[in-house]
Parts: C-alpha cells; sequence; structure tokens
C-alpha cells in the first residue's frame, strides 16, 4: 500500500512536467538572494560597527558609516540584478542575447539619460573624496539642512523647519559644510558711542571665560574668544566683532548662551546696547523768510 501511495505520487508530479520544477528552482533563487541580502548588509553593519569603534575621530567615524550605507545599497543592487538574470535562465529565457541587446539598448538610453548618469559619477566622486556624509549640515545651492542620506544617486537634506530636500548628485556644483573639523561662534555686539571700546572688550573676554568655565559649556568651546576689533560705525553703535572656536554644530546654542549673559553683564555695568534713534527738524518752506516779518505797528 505504502508503495502504491509513493508511485502514485511519483506519476503525479510527472504528469505536471516541468513547471513545479522551474516554480521551486525560481523559489529557491529568490529566496536565496534574499538571504544574501540580509546576511550582506549584516556582515557591512557589523564591520563598519568595529570600524567606527576602533577610530577616536568623530570625522573619520562618519565617513564609515556613509560608505557602510551605500555599500550596502550597491550589494543590495547587484545582488538582485543577478538573482533576476538566473530567474530568466530558469525560465528558459536566453540570457545572452538580452544581455546585448541591453549593451546596445544602453548606449542609446545612455544618450537620453545623460543627467541619470551624471547622478551617478557625481555621487561616486562625492563619496570617494569624502565632500558629503551622513550627519553633516551643510548647504547645497539654495538648499540648506541635516544630511540623512547619501547614495550614488542623490542627497537627503532634512532643514530646520523638518522639510526634507532631494538633491541630485549632477546638480551639486558646490557644498558648503558647516559641521566640519570645528565651527566659529561670531557675533557682533554693538555698544553706544560714549562707551569705552577697551573696557568693553574687556567685559567680553571677562564674560566668555566665564561661559567656557561653565560644565555645560567646556566641552562645546575649543578656544577662548578672538575679538577682532572695532567692526564698523553704524548710525547709532559702534560694533565690535568677536568668535570663538566650537565643535562643529554648536555654534549656535553657544552663541545664544553668550548674548544672554553679555546682556546681563551689560546691564549690570552700565554699558548702553543703543537702539535706533531719530531726531526731526522742521525746516522753513522754500521761498519763506528765515527771519520773523515785523510786527505791524
Amino acid at each position: 500500500m505504502q508503495a502504491d501511495w509513493i508511485n502514485s505520487l511519483v506519476a503525479f508530479w510527472q504528469g505536471l512536467g516541468t513547471a513545479p520544477v522551474t516554480t521551486v528552482r525560481v523559489l529557491g533563487v529568490l529566496l536565496a538572494a534574499w538571504i544574501m541580502v540580509r546576511l550582506a548588509h549584516h556582515s557591512i553593519r557589523v564591520a563598519a560597527r568595529r570600524i567606527t569603534g576602533r577610530l577616536t575621530d568623530r570625522e573619520s567615524a562618519k565617513r564609515a558609516g556613509t560608505l557602510a550605507q551605500v555599500g550596502r545599497y550597491a550589494v543590495s543592487v547587484a545582488l538582485w540584478v543577478l538573482a533576476g538574470i538566473m530567474v530568466l535562465a530558469e525560465l528558459g529565457v536566453s540570457v545572452a542575447p538580452i544581455l546585448g541587446a541591453v549593451g546596445v539598448v544602453g548606449i542609446a538610453v545612455g544618450f537620453g539619460a545623460q543627467s541619470l548618469v551624471k547622478d551617478y559619477f557625481t555621487g561616486f566622486f562625492i563619496l570617494v573624496e569624502n565632500q558629503i556624509r551622513q550627519g553633516d549640515v551643510v548647504k547645497i545651492g539654495e538648499h540648506q539642512g541635516l544630511v540623512e542620506e547619501v547614495t550614488l544617486r542623490y542627497v537627503r537634506l532634512r532643514d530646520y523647519e523638518g522639510n526634507v530636500h532631494f538633491v541630485p548628485n549632477g546638480m551639486i556644483t558646490s557644498v558648503i559644510s558647516m559641521s566640519r573639523d570645528f565651527s566659529y561662534a561670531v557675533v557682533d555686539v554693538g555698544v553706544g558711542y560714549r562707551e569705552k571700546v577697551d573696557e568693553v572688550v574687556r567685559v567680553m573676554q571677562e564674560v566668555a571665560a566665564g561661559l567656557q568655565a561653565d560644565p555645560d559649556y567646556a566641552r562645546r568651546i575649543l578656544a577662548p574668544l578672538e575679538v577682532a576689533g572695532v567692526e564698523r560705525w553704524d548710525n547709532s553703535a559702534i560694533v565690535i566683532r568677536a568668535r570663538m572656536c566650537v565643535e562643529p554644530l554648536e555654534q549656535h546654542p553657544v552663541r545664544r548662551e553668550y548674548l544672554r549673559r553679555l546682556k546681563a553683564t551689560f546691564d549690570e555695568r552700565g554699558i548702553e546696547i543703543p537702539f535706533p534713534q531719530m531726531t526731526l527738524h522742521q525746516g522753513t518752506p522754500a521761498g519763506a523768510s528765515a527771519r520773523p516779518a515785523p510786527p505791524k505797528g
């Protein structure tokens, strides 16, 4: 009875032809590709984590993270393309003519998709030259924000308001990085013309030293306050420019806290922070005598 049941199952399987075998092979190829992609992604993450753990430089760690992300993307594309070719071969489709046709069509499409090709080439050199990394704050043309993703095709930014910008790599002609190595917290301090500039500079340095001694800001500030001097004469104020070297992306919080403390100190010391003032003079109409008319007798 058992032998008859096995023979019936084999006969039924053979009666179905090659379709079940092909289906099983196709599913096996897709499953193997999925497993390989998952393993490759896991291996790249582990390698990137180990490399990042050995790096003491935060900038190098950022670059390693960016390259790991692009590596996962490239491996996924390569493995799934290979799986697609194998699936076509299992379905009985000759791959060689398709590859030849793809080469010819690729040349034709290349002329019509020059911007796409330019995106990939530019993205490759952006990564090789370490121009943009994940976690940087950059300005690309009219777009500015935090770099959330860097691929061979585009750069994804998120600005201060939460808006997401997708910038194709082919459109990138210049990049302004605001988070590379260090930043400067630049302040322009306006005081009244009656104030002594040297005394104001000493107060500014005193407030900066107190800020640098604060444990909450000590790690953010890399160097003492650097006073450039009198920047300009405004209509109602003398503007003194200064700056502090700080950690990347720390220039804005350090600048805000410094200005807050400087305002309180100026109020205590009686140093004038001027505001625009206007004096009105009533003139004499044209053609009228500037001297009062004599009284009638």
